[in-house]
């Protein structure tokens, strides 16, 4: 193998990149129109919850706890209503999605020391942030008994609580290191996937063919100027992340410069190997988009925690490079983890790429079948 046959392939590729300027839009804009988009658009928080009250008590007490509702981030209240009919259209209409109801009979029952109901109706349509609207609820009301209790016997119990990794709890903090993940996944196959259809579909490959250039310098050729542009875009969605979206850097840049590296010579080899198999580019790429958008966003714990998918899937996330890349970029991103404790993810990184690769290298034939 000889590298200046392999810089002749990289400046050949260069040379196409250059001409075609879907190419390079593509290969700069879509990462970040698709960290734009999915960043903002995507979050956990359950903010500014949509909130009737219907106070029948009318005391001091009642309105105090509906305060409380309304100083909280969580709620906003929208309308106050003198009955329960009323609640029942805000929740059908979904222009409210908590209705708290407050009887008559609250104030008179915590004077007496008696236990005081409070109705809470949470519509259910998004399961998710019912179950949040309730904790939410809880915390607030919880807040509220201990504010107006008159004797407090001291807890047998005081639990503190501290959060590591993602003080804030914010969940952008997790979400973009995942969603950089998904997109160099789906980048990365995306930008080799088209390459050798392109030979094949312009009828330059005969020309390459007939050349000395040997399957690993053809191929190695082809990725190295895929996989600059892949590490600029890694960096720039870095840098997006950091100074953008304010996600914490507590690992080293140089670590996750290394494994992503590795990462994308796996994915770069994957869009190759499409391409090699496929000889059409509408076909590559539609192939490069399910193999990789799908798992990625899917089975790789980016969205949805593996413990909790059926065992055949827990299975099939082994085969999926995105998870590994996933759990390096929120480990070096929020707890700043060295290599030793990334060892598992980065061996299985660096296997799938010397196996696509190998598979690549096997798939290519230099004859004109």
């Amino acid at each position: 193998m000889k590298f200046p046959r392999i810089r002749a392939i990289a400046k050949k590729e260069l040379i196409q990149i250059r001409r075609d300027p879907l190419s390079l839009a593509m290969a700069f804009l879509m990462p970040v129109m698709l960290l734009f988009i999915f960043g903002y658009a995507i979050t956990l928080d359950v903010n500014n919850l949509k909130t009737v009250v219907c106070d029948l008590d009318k005391s001091m007490l009642s309105r105090e706890l509906a305060a409380q509702f309304g100083k909280s981030d969580y709620f906003t209240i929208i309308d106050r209503v003198h009955s329960y009919g009323e609640i029942d259209g805000y929740l059908d209409r979904g222009e409210a999605l908590v209705a708290i109801s407050i009887p008559r009979d609250f104030s008179e029952n915590i004077k007496r020391g008696r236990p005081a109901e409070l109705q809470v109706i949470v519509d259910g349509s998004d399961s998710n942030t019912a179950t949040i609207a309730l904790g939410y609820i809880s915390a607030v009301t919880g807040l509220f008994s201990e504010k107006i209790a008159v004797r407090q016997s001291p807890p047998l119990i005081e639990t503190r609580v501290r959060v590591w990794f993602n003080e804030e709890l914010e969940s952008r903090n997790y979400i973009i290191p995942g969603l950089i993940a998904v997109i160099m996944s789906v980048i990365a196959a995306l930008l080799t996937s088209l390459t050798v259809a392109r030979e094949w579909e312009r009828g330059t490959m005969e020309q390459l063919i007939s050349t000395p250039v040997k399957t690993q310098e053809f191929i190695l050729g082809k990725l190295m100027p895929y996989f600059l542009i892949g590490f600029i875009d890694m960096l720039i969605s870095v840098l997006l992340a950091v100074f953008l979206f304010d996600v914490p850097m507590k690992g080293s840049l140089f670590l996750l410069a290394g494994l992503s590296s590795l990462f994308l010579f796996g994915g770069l080899s994957l869009g190759m190997l499409i391409s090699i198999v496929a000889k059409s580019q509408l076909v590559a790429s539609q192939i490069a988009m399910v193999a990789t958008f799908l798992p990625a966003f899917l089975l790789s714990g980016f969205m949805y925690a593996i413990p909790n998918m059926p065992k055949p899937l827990q299975v099939i996330t082994y085969a999926i490079p995105a998870r590994y890349f996933v759990s390096i970029l929120k480990d070096i991103f929020l707890k700043g983890n060295a290599l030793h404790m990334l060892l598992f993810e980065t061996s299985l990184l660096g296997l799938f790429a010397l196996v696509v690769f190998a598979i690549a290298n096997k798939k290519f034939k230099k004859r004109i079948e």
